[in-house]
């Protein structure tokens, strides 16, 4: 990753590329630049040894004009306040381009998982959900996984504010596990939507996927998934990477093998398909039709992008591309589907199994990947219909300028209080 590149003041420049195109006044835009408010947080834990450890947590609620907010949690040791702000300003715009009608927050711990033992993260995470507590809710605020968090965090934080509140809510809290409350086809979702978007935009530029190379950074859920997805398409996944490096075969291999080496292994590294063992810089930098960035964000900075190859670019991770690599990108010609379109798929999915919890009515996984691949289809659409209008280049300002329109409209409707 990147360092140097602040996030949110990556997110500020894009909402400041997009508003030239707006007809929304300028006092508007600053407001949607800015968080409503951010919980800060010390959370103090015992240890399994009966020591005690002090570990700082951020929960930012950005918007709320279209819905309650909306976003996940992430455990990691480089979680930062100007991160998660940013990281919630991306959520907001993201639902937005989906249209559907949620908010944008975003929360995280500093904390690398990997040194605590199962029962500590149990009590890290139900002291988190504690604090949270004021905050969240099935109308306020709906927290859901994100780096280093999943089904089992969800739970605990689910089952804590019940327990506290003395009811049942499983809308508190999305990507929770099927028994749980959760929903058919969430895993899935965000690998899932980044493979259709990357469909659509290969059938926009009138390329052939089937065959196309494909190049995925980083190998988590959101990464494999796509990587198997994209293969069932029909293209060639060649490369992939992982933090501790890559593998490649000009002629592509089988991703679900290479995820159970890494299961196996901890790394896809040494994987037996691989011809050569290579890095995430080159993953990146690899000349291939699509690449997929699913790892952390500023995985790209203007320096990488003059060596990335790429025809296709289609976001899983957050904020994977700094500013100034998508200026290089696009006097490159390289399309770029932004990450508030291409993992989108995530949040959709969140959003139904939300509605699934508040009507105690539980979908198929058949309904809940028709009714994703219509959102992200008719996002895309959107993104065209922006692009062709307002004769823009860069795929991710024609995003912003449908999102930031969408919050703008909610907040003039609604009149502005007090």
């Amino acid at each position: 990753m990147t360092q140097g590149t602040n996030p949110f003041e990556s997110l500020q420049s894009q909402i400041d590329d997009a508003a030239a195109y707006l007809d929304v006044e300028d006092d508007v835009i600053e407001r949607l630049k800015h968080p409503e408010r951010v919980l800060e947080t010390n959370l103090t834990v015992e240890m399994d040894d009966g020591s005690l450890e002090r570990f700082k947590a951020f929960r930012s609620q950005f918007n709320g004009d279209r819905g309650p907010y909306k976003g996940g949690i992430r455990y990691h040791p480089q979680v930062s306040r100007d991160e998660v702000k940013a990281l919630s300003g991306w959520m907001t715009y993201k639902t937005a381009t989906v249209d559907i009608p949620l908010g944008g927050g975003k929360g995280g711990i500093i904390i690398d998982p990997a040194e605590y033992s199962e029962s500590e993260l149990e009590r890290v995470t139900r002291a988190f959900a504690k604090e949270l507590r004021p905050m969240i809710g099935e109308d306020r605020d709906v927290p859901a996984p994100d780096v280093n968090t999943g089904q089992r965090e969800m739970n605990w934080i689910k089952d804590t504010y019940e327990t506290l509140e003395n009811t049942t809510e499983p809308g508190v809290i999305t990507g929770k596990n099927l028994s749980s409350g959760g929903s058919e086809g969430r895993v899935e979702a965000t690998g899932r939507s980044t493979v259709i978007a990357a469909r659509e935009a290969f059938d926009y530029l009138d390329k052939d996927l089937e065959g196309a190379t494909v190049a995925v950074q980083g190998y988590g859920n959101a990464g494999w998934i796509a990587a198997k997805l994209i293969d069932e398409m029909g293209a060639t996944v060649v490369a992939a990477s992982d933090s501790s490096g890559g593998i490649y075969n000009p002629d592509g291999f089988d991703p679900v093998a290479a995820k159970d080496h890494k299961n196996e292994t901890g790394s896809v590294v040494g994987y037996e398909e691989s011809e050569e063992e290579i890095t995430n810089e080159d993953v990146l930098t690899m000349d291939v039709d699509l690449l997929i960035p699913a790892a952390l964000e500023n995985a790209i900075d203007a320096d990488l992008a003059e060596d990335v190859e790429a025809d296709v670019i289609s976001e899983a991770a957050n904020g994977p591309l700094t500013p100034d690599a998508d200026a290089v990108l696009e006097d490159k010609d390289v399309f770029v589907i932004p990450d508030i379109l291409a993992n989108a798929g995530g949040v959709t999915v969140s959003y139904f199994e939300w509605v699934q919890n508040r009507q105690r009515f539980y979908w198929t996984e058949e309904r809940v990947n028709e009714e994703l691949e219509a959102h992200i289809v008719d996002a895309f659409d959107s993104l065209v219909e922006t692009i062709e209008e307002h004769d823009l280049e860069n795929p991710r300002t024609a995003t912003y300028v449908v999102a930031i329109q969408r919050v703008a409209d909610s907040f003039a409707e609604a009149g502005s209080f007090p």
